[in-house]
């Protein structure tokens, strides 16, 4: 019997990489790591696709460095760009690629003393107003950056979609539109489509694709993966710790929230918030045991769940649970809560065990 674990399928992993590879066949791949993979074990992800892939894509500077640490040689690319002027020679001693989205970026570029060039990306901002050059900006920072050198020979381009799972607004093929145009005049490769430009908006796909979460067998969306022919990566599971019998008209857990209307039987799971199963989820969320459905009960403690397995139950202590996974599509959850897919996959805690498998 064992408590919380995910399992992490390197199948899967690499069915997605080869579905990706299928929507975008002349685009190169950056693949998005950051976040420890999106809670999947970054050592175990990376290791896994580094053949298949172009470039690996994360947050911080510490995320590349062990990326480095742990034998990968692929190209690294640091998405929010370098926080401080004293990361830029470790960025360029570990051959670490980086976006420059600011004046103060561009300025500590020019004052650093390098051992040898950097290779950089200009971030544009088409109309996520996050990070990025505004558009009037983008002639001069190409200049300064061409100019300098500190920088590798030829720049690289990014921006990045703020509504590409809204296929009716309007506003993606804005932010096409705009990069294409800054860019046009400019040599040097492009990338603005991550999973949501990779699913839905094939002429966003240029010279670089940033697969994140589709990578994962997820959908950028509440629509399950699947639909789109991915495989999830990731199954939660935990066990049952307890079978008991329940009296009509008794409540179960903190604050006697649900109250049961009929003689049932209640399974208690372990796996709680303290796994980083959210709190919050309201009573009648699914949980997959023995090939069928049955709802969580009563508030989520820390360390466990309750579930109404039904008075004719068969279920027996330390029979398997799942959480989500291909039975039970973490998309599902994610709709059900109100917490997104992304946020219930890095959310989780370092007591939930890992098995790699496959």
């Amino acid at each position: 019997m064992k408590p919380a674990t995910v399992k992490i399928s390197s199948v899967a992993l690499q069915h997605n990489i080869q579905k990706i590879k299928q929507r975008a066949p002349k685009s190169k791949i950056i693949a998005v790591v950051k976040a420890n993979a999106y809670g999947h074990g970054v050592d175990f992800v990376a290791s896994a696709v580094e053949e298949s892939v172009d470039c690996f894509g994360v947050a911080r500077l510490e995320e590349a460095l062990t990326l480095r640490s742990k034998g990968i040689i692929k190209p690294i690319l640091l998405l929010e760009g370098f926080f401080s002027s004293h990361d830029l020679p470790i960025i360029a001693v570990n051959n670490i690629q980086t976006v420059v989205h600011n004046q103060e970026q561009l300025d500590a570029l020019k004052q650093a003393e390098l051992p040898n060039p950097i290779k950089v990306w200009l971030k544009i901002d088409t109309g996520m107003h996050r990070l990025g050059v505004n558009l009037e900006q983008v002639d001069y920072f190409y200049h300064e950056l061409t100019k300098c050198e500190n920088i590798q020979p030829q720049l690289g381009f990014v921006s990045h979609f703020s509504r590409a799972d809204e296929l009716d607004c309007g506003y993606t093929e804005l932010q096409l539109e705009r990069f294409l145009q800054a860019t046009q005049d400019k040599e040097g490769e492009r990338t603005i489509a991550a999973s949501g430009g990779i699913l839905f908006w094939q002429e966003s796909h240029l010279d670089w694709i940033r697969p994140g979460i589709i990578l994962y067998g997820v959908s950028p969306t509440n629509t399950p993966s699947e639909i789109y022919g991915f495989k999830p990566v990731m199954t939660l599971t935990s066990s049952l710790i307890a079978v008991r019998d329940h009296q009509a008209g008794e409540p179960v857990g903190y604050g006697g929230t649900w109250v049961s209307e009929k003689d049932t039987k209640i399974g208690v799971v372990a796996i709680g918030y303290g796994d980083g199963y959210p709190r919050n989820v309201p009573t009648g969320t699914p949980v997959f045991i023995n090939g069928r459905r049955v709802p969580i009960v009563g508030r989520v403690s820390m360390d466990m769940v309750t579930v109404d397995l039904g008075a004719d139950s068969q279920e027996k202590v330390g029979d398997e649970v799942i959480l989500w996974g291909s039975e039970l599509p973490i998309e599902e959850i994610a709709q059900i809560t109100g917490v997104l897919s992304y946020e219930l996959m890095t959310k989780l805690t370092p007591r939930v065990l890992t098995e790699y498998i496959d």
